[in-house]
């Protein structure tokens, strides 16, 4: 037998596996890095979160990405140099933190590798009739697996894509697996660049859980700090938003969005929710010229009503969901309190409530999908577009 599939064999076997989940985001600030161990898979998987640390990109290397990020106009020269230079940086940065952490690569058996996402286009974006739904994530998998020796499942959302899916959200499934709650109708919130969902109903069936894209979490927020803000990448505690006063001229010009009034599951990205929209929403409300502390009051605004609303639309106003919260946007405070404020039937917990760091969330997600590609048994979500039941992932080995 090849050496390499006997290994696997030998991971398959094991009562709990040791998994590294990566996720770096939207926002591009480093690269989340979750050892766990992960036992069972499908409604009886179970995970610790053995280790967690994120390791901090250079302003250097972000530049990098953001001349290739989510622009029609991409270099492809920089696009192939990329792919392979995000896959070398992340593979150093987890051989950094496996040698923090006191182990050594083989006590790993597994990399669960999101990639950097660098373009999204569903056809909801792109509107071209004989094109399918598609995604680019950068950071090849094969490069990850034989610098660092350790077998990598990457590449998770071609699969998504080419079962029926928009490669996006992918929360859904690990979100399903590890937080459903029989009798608690759940929101699993992530505030990411993008702000996304999942639906968990207590009734704890598949066929009705969902998850989705709802707008922009932190993108416009970040991206406007780094044009006018030089030497910062966000708003630290909403200090700048908080300066500011929400115009509402500009807030109702901002919410005129077809994509903000298309029915669940959506998806979306920064390849609309950008400084072009915003720069359009300013034209036709007639508020080009007011401060910037203002235009980020009215943004942080907004991306509190795209939440409050799906929520809403997803619930009614009356009811009381449990709302559990990850994502960058959490260390917002104003963010927060105006989501509290409007959402006040509402209850609202980190994950740190479910034991999962709110921060390494997302990395653990991959890794449970990574165990899923590997052990598990087909999920039936249901007929649904969004959610196609399938396993994900490319395995990449050493």
């Amino acid at each position: 037998m090849n050496s390499n599939w006997k290994r696997i064999f030998n991971i398959i076997q094991k009562p709990e596996r040791l998994i590294i989940g990566l996720m770096s985001g939207t926002s591009m600030d480093g690269l989340d890095i979750a050892l766990c161990g992960v036992t069972g898979s499908g409604i009886e998987t179970r995970v610790r979160v053995i280790e967690f640390k994120t390791k901090d990109y250079t302003n250097e290397f972000k530049a990098e990405i953001k001349s290739i990020f989510s622009r029609r106009d991409a270099d492809l020269q920089m696009v192939c140099l990329m792919n392979e230079k995000v896959a070398l940086l992340h593979a150093e940065m987890i051989l950094e933190a496996i040698a923090e952490w006191g182990r050594q690569p083989e006590d790993i058996d597994v990399i669960a590798s999101h990639g950097q996402t660098i373009f999204h286009a569903p056809k909801s974006l792109h509107g071209l009739e004989d094109y399918p739904n598609a995604t680019l994530q950068i950071g090849d998998g094969d490069h990850i697996a034989v610098k660092t020796g350790i077998v990598t499942i990457a590449d998770f959302r071609q699969k998504h894509i080419a079962a029926g899916g928009e490669g996006a959200p992918l929360a859904v499934y690990g979100d399903y697996l590890l937080f459903s709650k029989k009798d608690e109708d759940r929101i699993m919130l992530n505030i990411g660049g993008i702000a996304n969902f999942t639906y968990l109903p207590g009734s704890n069936d598949a066929t009705k859980v969902f998850s989705t894209d709802v707008g922009p979490g932190n993108t416009l927020m970040d991206q406007f700090v780094q044009k006018h803000y030089k030497g910062l990448y966000y708003d630290e505690n909403a200090s700048i938003a908080s300066a500011g006063v929400v115009n509402g001229q500009l807030l109702k010009e901002l919410m005129e969005s077809d994509f903000l009034e298309a029915d669940f599951p959506k998806t979306t990205g920064p390849e609309l929710f950008n400084l072009a929209y915003l720069a359009a929403a300013q034209n036709n409300s007639n508020t080009s010229q007011i401060s910037k502390e203002d235009v980020m009051a009215t943004l942080c605004s907004f991306s509190a009503q795209v939440i409050v609303n799906s929520v809403e639309k997803c619930f009614g106003k009356d009811k009381t969901p449990s709302i559990y919260i990850s994502g960058g946007g959490m260390h917002n405070p104003l963010l927060l309190q105006q989501l509290k404020t409007k959402l006040s039937n509402a209850s609202f917990h980190s994950t740190d409530a479910l034991e999962i760091n709110p921060d390494a969330k997302e990395a653990v997600l991959f890794a449970i999908l990574a165990n899923e590609t590997l052990v598990g048994d087909k999920i039936d979500f249901g007929n649904r577009a969004g959610v196609p039941s399938v396993q994900m992932g490319k395995v990449c080995l050493p």
